[in-house]
């Protein structure tokens, strides 16, 4: 029971109760932080309140005896219950939020893994005692409620009520989070790790400015860059909104993408950058080139967030504790991310993914390689990053070398007013055309093999992490053979790259022949005279072509950019992947002059939008379940099941093969919290399938770090015979354990 009618939201081990954060003091604070957090979007009101009212099941007798070691008891529902019962409407969109600000947001009506919303309200509880009138004060009516500034769009009302409701949880889990994180630093006597001063964007602006001045004008296409540098930054005082920014390969995009953020969030008083990357091999690049960029101030301006650690499923209390300090909610001047952790956090359910959503408000969202959104999910994702760009002071720069065809009223419910930051890009394709692009016709293995050894320096992509091995198998023996795949760590990967561009050097070229799978086309900075890709769609072709002849060094008709099929079926590309080369052979054929101009990649995007259709393009029909469903059937759970970027669930490995990554799991090892020391064993992660990580796991290839803090969170090879130098990640034979399981 309360001691002296005393309510209490935190204890420690303290029998008199003297350093227990009072429950009150809790709410209210809470209340405040999300109230702050959601100003940028207009809903100070409406996220203060379920912020004070996220625990008010506190105010119970059984928990204030779980306190003192009693049973669980469910102190959630109470303020969901308050708030549907006092603000209606409005009660009910955030009632979603206050009822999951722990286990996740649940569907409206339907039955899934975690009880419904109606369920839960309909629930018996506690007796809530009347003491929390007195201690907290809540807005008597649902009119003091509603968001100042939402602007309503006609087509996707109730889509807007979804997001307004995550966002509005977002808040209130960061600010819950946040609280009792600077509760428990305080008992502690520890000052919280966040309190910690992030440098200035007006700063940072400066030290790219410096080292954009640094930059010395080597190449021919070096004006070009310039020129389109300049022109970027000289609109970044337009009005936020939607961007574009089509600049072919090699046309400097990812520091001139930086240099307009920066202005832009400068001029119009907005937070930070995020950078939403395709691959996690180039967001662990284009976080080092800004680090670079940004001096001294780097390593404490730029956060790199990958999908590598995340809460499991099933994770004990304990456990999923201990693992909040380092679920990232992006408060940082420049961040890092992946399409995965960007799209999926926006239709997530889990606290733990929702966290960081209020901070994309009032950002610079660069989406870069804007083509590689997946088409099954496309018209989500415009819906999502228009929403946020109307209604979440958002300005949205779509940043690609091939713009795919989003705007309306081409495209179904696409972009309006999207303004070109480029000065004149069917003029740069011209200028920046590097490459002729020829088709090689059907090789065999042999064949490939081959053509490979018939060139001292080339880079040849194909589709597939096997067929990648079994090339550079056959070619091994070759001078400067190497092989470049995600089977391998970030670091790894590095190191090859590194290894690559020192052959490739002018002044003292060396034999180089990389054999690599498609992550190696978005923004890795190499420079071969030949390259060979694997048919595929225009955009992974210009890509390829990317790499080729970059920096306009040599002659455009001996820089051969060769788009061959392969003969042998077992290294065909997935079925999906296989639509878009089809799409790519008939337009090259239109296009035979220059298949990569602006005009071709136009056609390829509309002609493959068109053909798709619009239920194509919204594979689980997310957009019209949630209109459909109303504000009270939201099925906020079966979305973000069902909002899946990639279709095989990924599991992360750690390898830690050299001094520094051990030293880092031994620091796991011993650590209480998780967050920095799980940042400093990303670049040592190997994503596999999860049956395969089941296997792993099963035979003790992998095993948990620290099990009794973190469960099964931090899973490391041990079988560090499995770890390749030139291939990665690979199976032992006597461990039962097939190859293809790994590399499909």
């Amino acid at each position: 029971m309360a001691n002296s009618h005393r309510f209490y939201a935190h204890s420690t081990g303290k029998s008199d109760r003297s350093d227990w954060q009072l429950l009150a003091e809790h709410l209210n604070e809470v209340g405040r932080l999300a109230g702050d957090f959601a100003e940028p979007f207009g809903a100070e009101q409406i996220a203060q309140t379920a912020g004070v009212l996220h625990d008010l099941g506190k105010y119970t007798v059984e928990f204030q005896q779980r306190l003192e070691g009693g049973a669980r008891v469910d102190h959630a529902t109470w303020g969901a219950k308050r708030a549907c019962e006092r603000y209606g409407k409005l009660g009910r969109l955030i009632a979603y939020g206050i009822a999951g600000h722990h286990a996740g947001l649940a569907n409206g009506c339907q039955p899934g893994s975690r009880t419904s919303l109606n369920d839960r309200l309909a629930a018996r509880l506690p007796r809530l005692l009347p003491d929390f009138e007195k201690e907290i004060v809540l807005p008597a009516s649902a009119a003091a409620l509603a968001p100042t500034r939402l602007k309503p769009n006609k087509v996707r009302p109730q889509f807007q009520l979804s997001m307004l409701a995550r966002m509005i949880f977002s808040c209130v889990v960061d600010a819950d989070y946040l609280d009792t994180e600077s509760y428990y630093a305080r008992v502690e006597g520890k000052a919280p790790v966040r309190d910690a001063p992030k440098p200035l964007l007006t700063d940072l602006r400066a030290r790219l400015d410096k080292y954009l001045e640094s930059l010395k004008a080597e190449g021919p296409i070096d004006s070009t860059r310039a020129e389109i540098l300049a022109h970027a930054r000289a609109r970044a005082s337009d009005a936020p909104g939607l961007f574009s920014l089509t600049v072919p390969t090699g046309g400097g995009k990812t520091l001139t993408s930086l240099a307009f953020a920066l202005d832009h969030a400068i001029a119009h008083d907005l937070d930070r950058v995020i950078f939403v990357i395709p691959f996690t091999s180039i967001v662990e690049q284009n976080a080092a080139v800004f680090r670079k960029a940004f001096g001294e101030l780097g390593p404490r301006a730029v956060l790199e967030h990958h999908s590598g650690f995340s809460e499991a499923n099933g994770a004990n209390p304990e456990a999923a504790a201990k693992l909040r300090v380092a679920m990232e909610n992006w408060d940082a001047p420049v961040v890092v991310t992946t399409s995965v952790q960007f799209f999926e956090s926006l239709f997530a359910a889990r606290p733990s993914r929702c966290r960081k959503l209020h901070n994309i408000a009032k950002s610079v969202v660069i989406l870069d390689e804007a083509q590689a959104l997946p088409l099954r999910l496309l018209r989500p994702c415009v819906a999502a990053l228009d929403e946020l760009a109307l209604n979440y002071r958002a300005s949205i720069v779509l940043c690609t070398a091939t713009q795919p065809a989003l705007n309306a009223p081409d495209f179904n419910g696409g972009f309006e007013n999207v303004r070109e930051l480029a000065p004149d890009p069917k003029r740069l394709f011209e200028r920046l055309a590097r490459v002729n692009v020829e088709m090689a016709g059907t090789l065999d293995d042999a064949q490939l093999a081959q053509r490979t050894r018939d060139h001292d320096q080339v880079l040849c992509i194909v589709n597939n992490r096997r067929h990648a091995q079994a090339l550079y198998a056959s070619i091994a023996d070759a001078p400067g053979a190497r092989h470049l795949s995600t089977l391998m760590h970030a670091k790894h990967r590095t190191r090859v790259l590194n290894e690559v561009r020192a052959c490739l050097d002018k002044e003292k070229p060396k034999p180089c022949r990389l054999v690599s799978t498609s992550l190696i086309e978005a923004g890795v900075d190499v420079d071969f005279p030949h390259v060979m890709r694997a048919e595929a769609g225009i955009d992974s072709i210009a890509q390829a072509a990317g790499r080729c002849n970059r920096n306009g060094d040599h002659a455009r008709e001996s820089s051969i950019v060769a788009v061959f099929s392969t003969a042998n079926p077992d290294w065909k590309p997935p079925k999906e992947l296989e639509a878009f080369a089809d799409k790519a052979r008939e337009i090259m054929r239109e296009h035979r002059d220059d298949p990569l101009s602006l005009a071709a990649v136009e056609k390829y995007f509309s002609s493959l939008y068109w053909q798709k259709g619009v239920h194509e393009l919204d594979k689980p029909n997310l957009r019209g379940t949630i209109e459909n469903d109303g504000l009270e059937a939201i099925a906020f759970e079966r979305i973000a099941d069902e909002f899946q970027m990639i279709d095989s669930v990924q599991m992360p490995i750690i390898v830690a093969d050299d001094d520094e990554g051990k030293a880092a799991v031994r620091s796991l090892e011993r650590a209480e919290r998780c967050g920095a020391i799980a940042r400093e064993l990303q670049p040592y992660l190997v994503q596999i399938p999860r049956e395969a990580h089941a296997r792993l796991a099963a035979s003790g290839a992998i095993q948990p770090v620290a099990p009794e803090r973190f469960g099964n969170q931090f899973m490391q090879l041990v079988a560090l015979g499995l770890y390749d130098s030139n291939y990665g990640l690979r199976i032992d034979p006597e461990s039962g354990l097939r190859a293809e399981d790994l590399i499909t």
